[in-house]
């Protein structure tokens, strides 16, 4: 707390170090000298964040490749196209990378940290979505269909059409889907 200036006249307070100066700013308000001195400090680094032996997570697994890959995380975002607080945050595993993200994250990775059952048709569908980045209404709109249809398929609740099959085939490469009823 500064002293305090009563229409340019200095009103005097209890308990304050009153001193005499020159330029008059000689008061000390309880504020003891601290004597002037060159002190070094050595300071430990602070401890790495270990690199995840066995990911379980996906920011576990860019923590990894990242670290492996001696990058940053900014380095990581430009790879990824992301802001820096994203990588971040998957990281810390605070978030999970919307899906739109995944086919940057497989090319980073160099493998898909997912695992899908792909013995069903709907696991072939689901991983073909997530490892080419498409929400469930994007690859909805390719088919001509609604995004929950495309959820139903993926869960097995239902069957997509013959006109939806072919189209689906040629999607996922001619995979055989032994799942259909005709």
């Amino acid at each position: 707390m500064g002293p305090i200036f009563c229409s340019g006249i200095f009103a005097p307070r209890p308990g304050c170090i009153y001193t005499s100066s020159v330029d008059g700013y000689g008061i000390r308000m309880d504020i003891h000298a601290l004597p002037c001195s060159r002190q070094e400090q050595q300071v430990r680094k602070p401890t790495a964040v270990p690199v995840p032996l066995n990911p379980t997570t996906i920011g576990e697994h860019i923590r990894k490749k990242r670290i492996e890959s001696r990058l940053l995380q900014a380095d990581v975002a430009k790879i990824l196209n992301v802001s820096e607080d994203c990588v971040t945050y998957w990281e810390n595993n605070r978030s999970n990378p919307q899906i739109q993200y995944f086919p940057h994250i497989i090319r980073f990775l160099g493998y898909c940290p997912l695992e899908f059952d792909e013995t069903t048709f709907g696991g072939q569908l689901k991983a073909y979505r997530w490892r080419n980045g498409f929400s469930n209404e994007k690859l909805g709109a390719l088919l001509g269909v609604h995004g929950s249809t495309i959820l139903a398929w993926e869960k097995g609740k239902s069957i997509p059409q013959l006109k939806h099959r072919e189209k689906l085939e040629v999607l996922l490469e001619g995979n055989i889907y032994n799942d259909f009823s005709s």
